[in-house]
């Protein structure tokens, strides 16, 4: 099946991920990740991207973004690449591609799926095994959401903002949320999407998405269609 192009929305949230070339390690100690960060972080100022949600790991990354452009999205990870990628093959005297590819991403129904994303993205270092508690991973934005530690990378989305009138409030709901685990319905549903590069959200968002940007968001379906409906068997 052909992959659809990509489908980048201005104002809309965006589940990214890019991972190391056969799943090779892309960040190998507290530096690597510091530098990444701050690559990022102006990247993102630079290209007009808020950046809402994000966790480092060993041989991938994932961000949920709201790009103000249809460009700066694409813009700000081509940037961070031309830093980040020299950086690492000059300190670990390698050269050649770093990314398997390039990104991938899914648009987000905001209203119904954000929360879901950005726990997914938070707790992965949870779900591999790497520590016990999400606030312990140190590469992620989940001390931000929890008032652990503020973050100046973070710009939090109205769905945050809707969880109370005041930060400890908002920080109390946002823990409530996504302390329990994810269903693996839940997780493959959001992988899945995000892998195949279709939009996360119910058939009248896909349907209203369809009609607002004038082209098919999904793939089409296997075979050719019937000249007229089957008898039930």
């Amino acid at each position: 099946m052909a992959r659809l192009p990509r489908l980048i929305v201005p104002g809309q949230p965006h589940h990214v991920i890019q991972t190391g070339n056969n799943n090779q390690l892309v960040f190998q100690d507290t530096e690597d990740y510091q530098a990444f960060l701050g690559w990022l972080r102006s990247a993102a100022k630079t290209y007009k991207v808020a950046v809402h949600a994000y966790v480092l790991m060993p041989n991938h990354l994932h961000l949920l973004v709201t790009p103000a452009d249809e460009d700066g999205l694409g813009q700000m990870m081509q940037w961070i690449g031309r830093y980040y990628v020299p950086y690492f093959n000059q300190k670990y005297s390698r050269s050649g591609t770093l990314w398997n590819g390039r990104y991938k991403t899914s648009l987000i129904d905001a209203e119904q799926y954000f929360m879901l994303c950005s726990r997914y993205i938070e707790f992965n270092p949870v779900r591999n095994g790497m520590v016990a508690r999400a606030e312990d991973y140190p590469w992620s934005s989940y001390c931000h959401h929890a008032g652990i530690r503020p973050d100046g990378l973070i710009t939090d989305h109205a769905q945050v903002w809707a969880l109370g009138n005041t930060p400890f409030q908002r920080e109390a709901a946002y823990i409530a949320i996504a302390e329990p685990a994810l269903t693996a319905q839940e997780i493959d549903t959001v992988g899945k999407a995000l892998l195949k590069g279709w939009p996360l959200g119910s058939e009248q968002f896909k349907t209203a998405l369809e009609k607002k940007v004038k082209r098919q968001v999904l793939p089409a379906k296997r075979g050719r269609p019937f000249k007229t409906k089957p008898e039930p068997t």
